[in-house]
């Protein structure tokens, strides 16, 4: 592609690359010109303008945009996405559905590689989505690219991109008591208003002695497909009451403690086909913290492995929440 000023006599069929304001009325950038407009431009004494030309082997950003879309989406009711009409260079891609965003890091990096007039940016990795909300957009900067960096691009993108929806539609949750007082509701308040958000309910309350036996009574006795386990006292260790209850009712503990804060103190474990997440006590926030990546990866059916928990480290430092016994930063110097 060509770019920059040229006599008005050689403008024909390019594209204006800036608005200019004639007597006549606007002409807007990325006008295509043709005879009419260039008539205007003689009438108001424009003699060169800025434009862009394509070379025979270019593609106008629209088309481009509209390819890379076309090729990241292949088949939009599986992937559970929605794309935009292409319109100054850029392609939208909504979600259809809740759940999380599944994409392939390691191609859209490519994608970006190619060409740096060839964009596409994208929500972080497993973001939470609603249907309707924005993923990801695909913008070309130039007025057009090389049709070989397209097909490029194109191959990088084929299904890069999915909305994986919820595995489940309901979870139990067992709360723990110390002494004979019921728990506060808002921890189930709270955890209710989570899994609404991806379309999960509740089975009935459950409260149970913060004893090891009845705990494990509990899971085995609870309906939901996905059981959370929210103390009246934190889980501290693999061996605490919580995990120990897992294992009692024939499950067992895959991960105590992930390297996100607030959220360390969270243990994933499964009985039988059925995931059992530990709730560290931030859960009874609505403020983000670890319990929500994994609990959302694990109700959209992503895998979620050891390596998975550890790398949640990078970007793990999250904002205090103030149901925390004690915060991060006291420490007892703040004096200092």
């Amino acid at each position: 592609m060509r770019f920059g000023p040229v006599p008005l006599a050689r403008a024909e069929g390019a594209i204006l690359a800036h608005a200019v304001q004639l007597p006549s009325g606007k002409l807007p950038k990325g006008r295509v010109l043709g005879a009419q407009d260039i008539a205007r431009l003689q009438a108001g004494q424009v003699r060169t303008i800025v434009v862009a030309q394509l070379d025979p082997d270019d593609l106008d950003e629209n088309e481009a945009a509209r390819r890379i879309g076309a090729a990241l989406v292949p088949d939009p009711a599986a992937q559970r996405l929605r794309l935009t009409v292409a319109a100054t260079g850029r392609v939208n891609l909504y979600a259809t559905s809740p759940g999380i965003v599944d994409i392939d890091a390691s191609a859209v990096q490519a994608l970006n590689r190619i060409n740096p007039m060839i964009t596409l940016a994208t929500v972080p990795r497993y973001a939470r989505t609603e249907a309707g909300s924005m993923v990801g957009t695909v913008k070309i900067i130039a007025y057009g690219v090389p049709g070989a960096d397209v097909g490029r691009a194109c191959g990088h993108a084929s299904g890069a991109m999915r909305i994986a929806p919820p595995a489940f539609s309901m979870a139990s949750l067992i709360e723990t008591r110390i002494g004979p007082d019921t728990p506060a509701p808002k921890g189930r308040q709270v955890m209710a208003r989570r899994l609404q958000r991806l379309g999960l309910g509740l089975s009935d309350r459950s409260v149970v002695a913060h004893d090891e036996a009845a705990i494990a009574q509990a899971i085995l006795a609870a309906p939901g497909e996905v059981i959370f386990v929210l103390t009246a006292s934190a889980t501290s260790d693999p061996a605490d009451v919580a995990p120990a209850a897992v294992r009692a009712a024939g499950g067992q503990v895959v991960q105590f403690g992930i390297p996100v804060d607030p959220g360390n103190l969270l243990f994933l474990g499964w009985l039988g086909q059925k995931p059992v997440i530990g709730l560290p006590g931030c859960a009874r926030s609505p403020a983000l913290n670890g319990a929500d990546w994994v609990l959302e990866r694990v109700i959209c059916g992503v895998p979620i492995g050891p390596d998975d928990l550890a790398s949640m480290g990078l970007g793990g430092l999250l904002k205090e929440t103030p149901v925390r016994g004690r915060l991060r930063e006291d420490d007892g110097l703040s004096d200092r």
